[in-house]
C-alpha cells in the first residue's frame, strides 16, 4: 500500500534512528519526504537512499531551537513542493542524567529548548501551511516516559510529559480545520541515543541490551521500524478520525 501518495512530510531529527527510519518509511508510502537535522551528512545520507530507492526526498539543514530557521525551512519545503502535509517532531535529545537536586538550570534548559520549544516552533510554523492545504497531521514523539515515572533524566520525561500536554491541546484547537494532531510513545526502542546511554550505564552495551530486553514482555527491546509503522500510520488517511492520541508501542512495558 502506499497510504501516502502525493503528501508532502517533514521529519525533524530525520538523519538517524526513529527519525531515518521514519523518512525511509513515509517513502515508500509515496510521500515526498523533507529529510531535516543538524547532522547535515547522515540527512543527506537518507535522502539520498531515498532517491536511490525510487522516492522522492531532500535535505534541509534544521535547528529546532532556532525559531527564525524553521519558518525559513517549512516555507522552502512547501515552496519546492507546492503543499505541506504531514509534520513528524521527532527531533530530541535525553540530557543529564542526574537527580533533579544535581541537574544544572543550563542542562535543564538545554533539553527545554529541543524537545519542547522545538515542537512548538515546529507546530506553530506548520499549522498556516496546513490550513493551506485544507488539512494535515502532526505526529509528536514522546515517551512511554511521557505517560509513567522512572527515577533516572528528569527533563527528557519531563519534556516528553509537555509533548503529551501540548498534543492534547492542538488536537482540540485545530481538529475543526482538519488538522489532526497525535502522540507517539515509544518504549525501549534500540537507537543511537539509547545506545549511547548503554554506553553511559557502566555495563557493557551487550549486558544493558540483554537487561533491557528482559523488562520487555515480548522478550526484546524495539526496532526504529516498529516506532515508524506507527507514524506512518497517523500520517495517513486511515488516520482520519484519530486525534488527540497516545499512540504507545513499547512491547507491553507499561502495560505491566
Amino acid at each position: 500500500m502506499r497510504g501516502l501518495e502525493g503528501k508532502v512530510c517533514l521529519v525533524t531529527g530525520g538523519g538517524l534512528g526513529i527519525g531515518a527510519a521514519t523518512c525511509q518509511r513515509l517513502a515508500e508510502e509515496g510521500a515526498k519526504v523533507a529529510v531535516t537535522d543538524l547532522r547535515d551528512q547522515d540527512g543527506q545520507k537518507v535522502a539520498q537512499e531515498i532517491e536511490t530507492n525510487g522516492g522522492e526526498a531532500r535535505f534541509w539543514h534544521l535547528d529546532v531551537t532556532d525559531e527564525n530557521e524553521v519558518d525559513r525551512v517549512f516555507s522552502e519545503v512547501k515552496d519546492h513542493w507546492g503543499r505541506f502535509d504531514v509534520l513528524v517532531n521527532n527531533a530530541g535529545i535525553a540530557g543529564a542524567d542526574k537527580p533533579t537536586h544535581d541537574v544544572a538550570a543550563e542542562e535543564w534548559d538545554k533539553v527545554m529548548a529541543v524537545n519542547v520549544s522545538g515542537v512548538f516552533y515546529c507546530t506553530k510554523h506548520a499549522i498556516p501551511l496546513m490550513r493551506e492545504a485544507g488539512g494535515g497531521s502532526i505526529i509528536n514523539l514522546s515517551s512511554i516516559y511521557g505517560i509513567i515515572g522512572a527515577p533516572d533524566i528528569p527533563p527528557y520525561h519531563a519534556s516528553k510529559g509537555a509533548v503529551r500536554e501540548m498534543t492534547k491541546t492542538d488536537a482540540v484547537l485545530y481538529a475543526k480545520e482538519k488538522i489532526r494532531v497525535n502522540s507517539v510513545h515509544p518504549g525501549f526502542i534500540w537507537t543511537p541515543l539509547v545506545e549511547d546511554l548503554a554506553k553511559r550505564s557502566g555495563q557493557s552495551v551487550e549486558e544493558f541490551r540483554a537487561a533491557l530486553d528482559k523488562r520487555h514482555p515480548i522478550g526484546h527491546v524495539g526496532k526504529p521500524e516498529d516506532i515508524a509503522a506507527g507514524i506512518a500510520y497517523l500520517a495517513s488517511d486511515d488516520a482520519g478520525f484519530v486525534t488527540g492520541a497516545e499512540l504507545v508501542i513499547d512491547g507491553g512495558y507499561i502495560a505491566q
